[in-house]
């Protein structure tokens, strides 16, 4: 299939939903990139747009003093921000739960129509996972440390997180 701007073989086929209508677009590689890249004028459109969308959906108001406070708010145990989590998708530790539950609430509500899991577990539960949450604040205090200089600091972390580690690890045969 040829793109439908210039000559190339097409390997990008987006589906755009317009007014509820989809229509499919087959492009190359730098026709698609030009199409899915906003002229800065267009991204000036469409960043306040974006922004209201998400404040809507994280049921955070629409206001950007609102959502930059939001943004600011970092996890006391592996210190993501929620910044972070909105450009990533994901969240640092099991902690983010709940530490950012209010925010993430109508969000999971949303995409899973649940709060709570409903569904199987791992097979290999991590039994220690306090243990696991302990490791990632510990180690992120310990990168806190050696970046301020406190080597003493960050040496007594180490050693507390190797303890944990080896009491964590299953003994070899």
């Amino acid at each position: 299939m040829k793109c439908q701007k210039c000559d190339r073989a097409a390997t990008f086929h987006i589906t755009d939903l317009v007014d509820g209508q989809a229509s499919e677009v087959h492009l190359c590689e730098q026709c698609a990139k030009a199409f899915l890249t906003p002229t800065p004028e267009e991204a000036a459109d469409v960043m306040p747009e974006i922004s209201g969308f998400l404040a809507q959906h994280l049921a955070v108001g629409e206001t950007a003093d609102e959502l930059a406070r939001l943004d600011q708010r970092a996890c006391p145990v592996c210190g993501i921000t929620f910044l972070q989590f909105r450009k990533q998708g994901r969240l640092g530790c099991p902690h983010d739960y709940i530490f950012f539950e209010k925010e993430l609430e109508p969000l999971l509500l949303n995409i899973h129509d649940q709060t709570q899991h409903i569904g199987k577990s791992p097979k290999r539960c991590p039994r220690g996972a306090d243990q696991q949450t302990q490791l990632i604040r510990m180690r992120r205090e310990m990168k806190e440390a050696v970046a301020a200089e406190e080597y003493e600091r960050a040496s007594e972390l180490r050693d507390q997180i190797r303890e944990i580690e080896a009491s964590v690890r299953p003994a070899d045969p």
